[in-house]
């Protein structure tokens, strides 16, 4: 087993990507024109975010803001909670068409992630396949300017997007530093108003990004704290959240926790939860955030005496285990403490969640292989067979 000081020796060189400013706290949004204007050369800005933004005013809200300080905007709300090629094309053509000349990512993960690409595609290669991994987007696309309005993907301060390619249905992972954006507003006002199943399974994709950017092959010690640091402010602030929606100190921990956990994946990446999350999202409509829940529990147990002694620092770091606990006490602690989320905050099984019992068998060894090529699985810390992966699939589909 890996020892955390073999594993610093390996990865003492590290390059880091963040955004070059990172405005975080309460009214933060406010603070958009005055970094535009330091920035310098923009003039015009495509908001891609979805129909529920403009619906609840928060888009008015940030063309406001905009508009005062004599900023031009115009607005691409057709995002979709997995986003495509397709849509990422229209948006580009909404964007030629209004002659913009930066590109504010304004919502969750989707929304972020489609500006992404437009940001990216608008000026080089259209065709999604371009990007995929191996292959790295380090060009100077647009100016991206990331706004989260859930406290969950971290996507404000990462190299990374998800599109899926509308021929196959395949998601791509598009990865490198033309991703990262060059503004992040974090702001965690913006996110008072969302649902509660939302908050929840966003904060747990939050845990998700803390546990397996602490335990990838790939960790390093500056991810390593911020990964700590996620975990324990999902931990101390989810359940005082679900008691007080309005709870404004556990809401600014969920969001500081979230933009942790990205820029602690986006820098030593995600595993074996991400890796078969993402099939499961793309065949079956589970929303990202869900489908990380239903399968974090019983991929941590199956990972979990490969990596001891990470694992145990997770659990310390969540509270689940006390500080003096052993490890083979933390490490029983954190998954006992994982099913016990789920049961909580009635995280459904695949099977509650409406999936079809018989077209999920289908595609089980195709989702598996999926999940492989992604890549991620290879950075856990027991790196699983395509058929270990089925039997995952099968062992999550029946918990409840």
């Amino acid at each position: 087993m890996e020892r955390e000081r073999d594993r610093l020796i390996k990865r003492e060189n590290v390059r880091v990507c963040i955004p070059r400013y990172l405005q975080i706290g309460k009214g933060s949004l406010n603070e958009l024109p005055e970094i535009i204007k330091i920035l310098g050369s923009i003039k015009s800005l495509l908001i891609v975010t979805d129909k529920q933004m403009v619906a609840f005013g928060y888009v008015k809200m940030l063309q406001e803001v905009l508009s005062k300080a004599g900023l031009k905007s115009d607005v691409f709300d057709d995002t979709v909670p997995d986003p495509t090629d397709t849509v990422v094309l229209q948006g580009i053509k909404f964007l030629e068409k209004c002659k913009n000349d930066a590109v504010i990512g304004f919502g969750g993960g989707s929304p972020m992630d489609t500006a992404k690409a437009i940001a990216a595609m608008a000026k080089f290669s259209k065709n999604i396949q371009d990007y995929k991994p191996p292959s790295m987007f380090d060009k100077k696309g647009l100016p991206i300017i990331a706004i989260p309005t859930t406290a969950g993907t971290g996507s404000e301060v990462t190299h990374h997007a998800v599109i899926i390619d509308s021929n196959n249905n395949e998601k791509i992972s598009c990865r490198g530093e033309g991703f990262v954006p060059i503004v992040a507003i974090v702001d965690y006002d913006l996110t008072l108003s969302k649902p509660r199943r939302l908050t929840i399974d966003s904060a747990i994709d939050t845990l998700t990004h803390g546990i397996e950017a602490y335990v990838s092959k790939k960790a390093t010690l500056f991810s390593d704290r911020m990964a700590l640091d996620t975990i324990r402010l999902v931990m101390k602030n989810i359940y005082a959240v679900d008691k007080n929606p309005k709870d404004l100190k556990a809401r600014e921990g969920l969001m500081l926790a979230a933009t942790l956990g990205g820029l602690a994946f986006s820098n030593a990446s995600i595993c074996l939860v991400h890796g078969m999350s993402r099939p499961l999202g793309s065949n079956f409509k589970v929303p990202h955030g869900l489908s990380n829940a239903m399968l974090l529990p019983t991929i941590t147990e199956f990972s979990i005496e490969h990596a001891k002694s990470r694992y145990a620092d997770c659990s310390r770091a969540g509270e689940f285990a006390l500080p003096q606990d052993n490890d083979d006490v933390a490490c029983n602690k954190l998954i006992k403490g994982l099913y016990k989320i789920n049961k909580d905050f009635e995280v459904p099984s695949m099977k509650n969640f409406g999936i079809n019992q018989k077209n999920f068998e289908e595609e089980l060894e195709n989702m598996a292989t999926d999940a492989e090529n992604s890549g991620a699985p290879n950075l856990n810390p027991r790196v699983p067979s395509v058929n270990e992966m089925v039997d995952l699939y099968g062992q999550a589909w029946r918990v409840s």
